[in-house]
C-alpha cells in the first residue's frame, strides 16, 4: 500500500512543491516537483513587511499548486506547509498566514533555523547513506546558502558539533548592495568579513582546519555541480576543489545576465549566483576539505523523511544523541561543571522512567528533560547568585541542534525553576503558556530539582536507588554507604514541586 504526501516551502525567493509517493517498507520517492519565484525575500529585507502585491502574488501560486495536488488527490491534510526566513522575520507575518489560511486552505508552519538545520540533517544524512558515504565518519562541515540565511551543521567524530543559522542569504547581501550604491567588487569584501568575523566563533566549536569533508546543498551548488562537477552516484556530485574555485571565480567575471545566455537558467535564478557561490568558496577556504560534495536533496526531502524516520525506533536512536550532543557543546562552551550535570541528567532519567505512568509524557519531554538537566547550571558562567536565571537567558539565546525555539523557551523554564522558592504562578512568562506546556514545565521541573538535590554536594555519591511508594510518600532508598545528610536537607527543600504536582511527600532513605 502507497500513499501520497506533499511539502510546500515558501521561502524568500520562491515557493515550492514536492510530492512524494511513500511506501509500506519506509522507501519513498519524488514523483512531482515545481518551483515558482515569489517576492518574500525583497519586501522583508528593504522594508520588513511583505507587501500586497508579493501576498497577492504568493496566493496566486499557491491555489495553482492547490490545482495541482487535487490532479493527485493530496488535499490539505496531506500537505504539509513550511515558511522559512523571509516570512519568520516579517512584521506583518501572522496576518499573512492567516490570509493564506483563509485564501489557500493550507495551514502554514513557520520553522525557526534550527529546524532548518535539522530538515537539512535528515535530508542530507539519507541522500548520503544512499550512496553509501558515512558523512559521520570524518570531521564535516554542511552548508546550505539560502535567500534569507545561511544553515551550517559541524559534526565532530559523527557528533553536531554546531549548528547555525547565519543571518547571511544571497537576498539580503544583494538588497544591502544596492541600498548603499555599492559596486560588486564590495560584496566579496562584505562576505570576507562577514566570514572572518564568523571564524572565530566556529573554531572554538570545531577547530576548521580539522574539517576534511564539505557538503553543499541548494540549488547554486548544484547548479556548480552540474557544469565542474563529476557524478558519484545518480543523486551525489564530486567536484574537485580547485575546479570549484576556479569556477566560481569565472562566474565573478560574468553579469547576471551573461549567466542566463550563457548556462541557460532563468534570471530569477542568475542574479543570486554571484552571491551564493562565492559564499560558498569563502567558507569552503576555512576548512582543509579537498573535494566538494553535493547531494541532490532539499528540506523539502528533510519534511517527508522525518514523518518516516522519526516514527520509528532506529531513527529516534540515531537523532536523540545528536540533539544530546549539541547540548554538551553548549554545557563545553559555557565551562559548566560536567561530572554534575552528567549525573543529574542520568539521575533525572531514572526517575522519568520509575515513574513514566504518574508522570504521562512521551520521549520527546524525557529528551528535554536531559537537555535542561545538563544545562540547569550553565548560568554560573556570568555568576553563581541567582545563576537559575542567568541558565534561562543563556539556554533561550542558544541554539541546540533537533531542538526548536518554542521547546528551548521550555528548557529554559525548566531550568529556571531547578533551584530558588519563587511560586511558579509569580513568573508572567510562564502563566502565558498554553496549559500543556505549563504541566510539562511542572512535572520535569519537580523531577530535576530532586535530581539536582541528591547531588547537592557535587561528589557523584548518590549513584543506585530505588523507589518506593508508602500510600502518601514517595521513598528514595539509597543504596550507597556514605552520610546522606546533605542530601537529606537538600532533597526536603527541593521537593516542594514535587509534592504539589504528584501529591507524594518525598524523603531520602
Amino acid at each position: 500500500m502507497t500513499k501520497l504526501e506533499a511539502v510546500l516551502e515558501i521561502g524568500s525567493t520562491a515557493a515550492r512543491l514536492l510530492v512524494a509517493e511513500m511506501y509500506d517498507d519506509g522507501t519513498w520517492k519524488v514523483i512531482d516537483q515545481a518551483s515558482m519565484p515569489i517576492m518574500f525575500g525583497h519586501d522583508v529585507f528593504t522594508g520588513g513587511s511583505i507587501s500586497r502585491d508579493s501576498l497577492l502574488q504568493c496566493l496566486q501560486i499557491l491555489n495553482r499548486f492547490r490545482e495541482q495536488l487535487g490532479a493527485w488527490g493530496i488535499g490539505p491534510e496531506h500537505t504539509t506547509v513550511i515558511a522559512t526566513n523571509a516570512l519568520r522575520e516579517a512584521r506583518n507575518r501572522d496576518a499573512v498566514v492567516d490570509r493564506i489560511l483563509v485564501k489557500t486552505g493550507f495551514p502554514v508552519r513557520v520553522i525557526d533555523g534550527i529546524e532548518e538545520n535539522r530538515l537539512m540533517y535528515l535530508a542530507t544524512s539519507n541522500c548520503l547513506k544512499t550512496g553509501k558515504i558515512d558523512f559521520l565518519a570524518i570531521n564535516s562541515l554542511i552548508l546550505e546558502v539560502g535567500g534569507g540565511s545561511t544553515e551550517m551543521l559541524l559534526i565532530e567524530n559523527g557528533k553536531i558539533a554546531a549548528a547555525h543559522s547565519l543571518g547571511l542569504g544571497t537576498v539580503r547581501v544583494n538588497e544591502l548592495i544596492k541600498s548603499i550604491a555599492a559596486r560588486p567588487k564590495d560584496t566579496r569584501r562584505f562576505l570576507e568579513d562577514f566570514v572572518r568575523n564568523t571564524r572565530g566563533t566556529l573554531n572554538t566549536e570545531l577547530n576548521l582546519n580539522t574539517i576534511q569533508q564539505f557538503i553543499a546543498l541548494g540549488q547554486d551548488a548544484r547548479f556548480a555541480a552540474e557544469h565542474t562537477g563529476e557524478a558519484v552516484t545518480e543523486h551525489i556530485w564530486q567536484i574537485d576543489r580547485a575546479k570549484f574555485e576556479d569556477f566560481v571565480d569565472r562566474i565573478q567575471t560574468y553579469s547576471a545576465e551573461e549567466c542566463v545566455a550563457r548556462f541557460k537558467i532563468p534570471y530569477a535564478d542568475a542574479q543570486f549566483l554571484h552571491t551564493s557561490l562565492l559564499t560558498h568558496k569563502m567558507f569552503l577556504q576555512l576548512t582543509k576539505a579537498a573535494v566538494v560534495l553535493v547531494p541532490a536533496t532539499n528540506i523539502r526531502e528533510g519534511v517527508i523523511i522525518g514523518k518516516i524516520w522519526e516514527p520509528q525506533a532506529s531513527g529516534r536512536d540515531e537523532f536523540y544523541p545528536q540533539i544530546i550532543a549539541s547540548a554538551k557543546r553548549l554545557l563545553q562552551k559555557y565551562r559548566g561543571d560536567e561530572k554534575h550535570a552528567a549525573h543529574v541528567a542520568s539521575t533525572a532519567l531514572k526517575l522519568f522512567d520509575a515513574l513514566k505512568t504518574e508522570l504521562g509524557l512521551d520521549l520527546h519531554s524525557r529528551m528535554l528533560l536531559e537537555t535542561a538537566a545538563l544545562l540547569h547550571d550553565i548560568g554560573m558562567f556570568i555568576r553563581a547568585q541567582e545563576h537559575q536565571v542567568h541558565s534561562s537567558y543563556i539556554i533561550r539565546n542558544s541554539e541546540i541542534f533537533g531542538i526548536p525555539r518554542d521547546d528551548m523557551q521550555i528548557v529554559a523554564k525548566i531550568a529556571c525553576f531547578h533551584r530558588g522558592n519563587r511560586p511558579l504562578q509569580d513568573d508572567a512568562e510562564f502563566i502565558v503558556l498554553p496549559r500543556a506546556d505549563r504541566v510539562r514545565i511542572l512535572k520535569l521541573t519537580a523531577l530535576l530539582r530532586i535530581a539536582d538535590a541528591l547531588d547537592r554536594g557535587h561528589n557523584q555519591k548518590i549513584n543506585a536507588f530505588s523507589l518506593d511508594f508508602r500510600r502518601d510518600m514517595l521513598l528514595i532508598v539509597c543504596k550507597d554507604n556514605h552520610d546522606k545528610a546533605l542530601e537529606k536537607l537538600a532533597v526536603a527543600e527541593k521537593s516542594d514541586i514535587f509534592e504539589a504536582v504528584f501529591g507524594y511527600k518525598v524523603a531520602l532513605e
